[in-house]
């Protein structure tokens, strides 16, 4: 039994960070932008506009080598969505023409 108390203790210090680590990463969108361009020299390279307002946006380094995802909301709260490494622009298809543009 006094090896569970001390566990079970332990295991009540670390249950905020485990719920805070689930959390998404957000902040004031020229604040995201900033770090995302200090830290990783990624700009964005693709936008689109949800039904409900929000702003996504993808963002890559020049080179491609790491890429992130963020939602703005109206109020200008951005959100980590997800990040990686190597993107790959694709080209953009006509609907009517099925050709590149």
């Amino acid at each position: 039994m006094r090896l569970v108390s001390p566990l079970f203790a332990v295991w009540v210090l670390f249950l905020p960070l485990a719920a805070r680590a689930d959390d998404p990463a957000c902040g004031h969108r020229t604040d995201v932008i900033k770090e995302l361009s200090e830290r990783y020299k990624e700009a964005p390279v693709a936008v689109g506009l949800a039904s409900n307002g929000s702003l996504l946006e993808v963002l890559s380094s020049n080179a491609g080598t790491t890429w992130t995802i963020i939602v703005t909301s109206p109020d200008g709260t951005s959100c980590l969505v997800a990040a990686g490494e190597d993107w790959q622009p694709t080209k953009a298809i006509n609907k009517a023409s099925g050709q590149a543009l």
